[in-house]
């Protein structure tokens, strides 16, 4: 899950080496902002994926063959009708984005593009996230990573293609993910199809487990609404703090996102795990498995710290040689050297979490740590400049790992709501 989830990132970072060597700081700028509103829906919605890797879990510990096809014929039906609103409301939803950006011109010009290419892919990128839960909940590790390395390598050449060898510049990075989007969710049927090849589709779209499935992605829509919020306003907050700083965070957001999804990695076990533990009600085996995966999320951690340490100078200068952005890009890569052992907690109680179907305690985290820690340190820290926003993220970061640290040490959470 570990090589799976960083081609993730890695995509993120050939698109900003690639954007980020062409002349005009606008075009990284643009990207930056237009990402992030297309991740802003697409991560909102990612309770398709954990909700689905928590359900399918449990029904995997059980033994249960219908409730597996049940709750994946729920969750893509799901998929396809938040996508199909997204994609009918894409004006209205790049307008109002656009708005909220505060971004100059030339960045919200390009951003424009990016957003309105990339909107088509929605579809796709919301069913691969139901496959990706499918696949996971089931334990099966294999089948992601085939079809997120495939997926990510894809989306890299094409990039290179679209951008460098056609001249597309911004409207090239974004066709090449929609591309690479649509290609994932072709593999990944055929890996559901080999892994369950028989749907009863009118039992599976009975009202049975409806309630359920939208009461924990009510929760978990609640808590990713409030994580994509942060980031949203650093970008956003970023960009009125002027075109080198947007594209500057744009550069070392990259980097935490190459952290997190490695720790997601062992997160993404933990879902599995943990859910299975939780569908037997066995809390010894859960206990276990929570203790290996945070040492194995403490070493990564570890090595990401040093690894950012003493080569973050170096990777910034491969991904852009634009000298106003690496000056600013090094003045903040210290926040980025700190976060991993900071921000692995939250990675890993979010995945054992999911796999208990824990969603409102999720959700309440969140809140928490949102409204209580990251926006009040801002506030307070904001004469900081740029540096309140990191100062406000890593504070966000620890705050979630406590919450839920402590939420997790209470007595029967084997037993807890998640079950029915």
């Amino acid at each position: 899950m570990i090589l799976s989830n960083v081609t993730v990132p890695l995509l993120g970072l050939v698109d900003t080496a690639v954007i980020g060597h062409l002349a005009n700081p606008a075009f990284l700028g643009g990207v930056a902002v237009g990402n992030t509103l297309i991740t802003f829906l697409v991560w909102l919605c990612g309770f398709l994926r954990m909700a689905t890797t928590g359900l399918i879990a449990q029904a995997h510990g059980k033994g249960d063959a219908e409730l597996l096809s049940g709750w994946l014929v729920k969750a893509a039906t799901s998929a396809l009708i938040l996508a199909a609103v997204m994609v009918v409301a894409q004006w209205p939803i790049g307008k109002v984005g656009l708005w909220l950006s505060g971004a100059s011109a030339q960045v919200s010009e390009q951003a424009a593009h990016y957003f309105y290419a990339r909107i088509w892919g929605v579809p796709a990128a919301l069913l691969n996230l139901v496959v990706l839960g499918f696949l996971v909940g089931r334990q099966d590790t294999h089948g992601p990573m085939v079809l997120l390395i495939l997926s990510n390598s894809l989306n890299i050449v094409l990039d290179l293609w679209f951008v460098v060898g056609l001249g597309w510049q911004v409207k090239g990075a974004a066709w090449a993910s929609v591309l690479s989007d649509y290609s994932a969710l072709a593999l990944g049927v055929l890996l559901v199809s080999r892994r369950l090849p028989r749907l009863d589709w009118r039992a599976a779209l009975s009202h049975s487990g409806w309630r359920r499935l939208l009461n924990l992605n009510k929760d978990i829509l609640l808590r990713t609404f409030c994580l994509q919020l942060c980031f949203l306003f650093i970008t956003f907050q970023g960009a009125r703090l002027g075109d080198a700083i947007v594209a500057a965070n744009a550069v070392l957001l990259n980097f935490l996102l190459l952290i997190s999804y490695a720790l997601d990695g062992i997160a993404y076990a933990a879902e599995a795990l943990t859910g299975r533990a939780v569908g037997q009600k066995d809390e010894k085996a859960l206990r276990y498995w929570v203790k290996l995966c945070a040492l194995w999320s403490f070493g990564f951690a570890v090595v990401f710290t040093l690894f950012f340490g003493l080569l973050g100078h170096w990777l910034i200068g491969l991904l852009t040689d634009l000298p106003s952005i690496r000056e600013v890009a090094g003045h903040y890569l210290g926040w980025v050297v700190v976060l991993p052992l900071v921000a692995l907690w939250c990675y890993l109680f979010d995945g054992v979490f999911v796999g208990a179907t824990r969603g409102r305690d999720m959700r309440n985290s969140m809140i928490v740590s949102t409204f209580l820690v990251f926006f009040p340190v801002w506030f307070v820290s904001q004469g900081l400049g740029n540096h309140a926003l990191w100062l406000a993220l890593t504070a966000f970061m620890a705050m979630r790992g406590l919450s839920l640290w402590y939420l997790y040490r209470k007595p029967g959470f084997v037993n807890g709501p998640g079950i029915d």
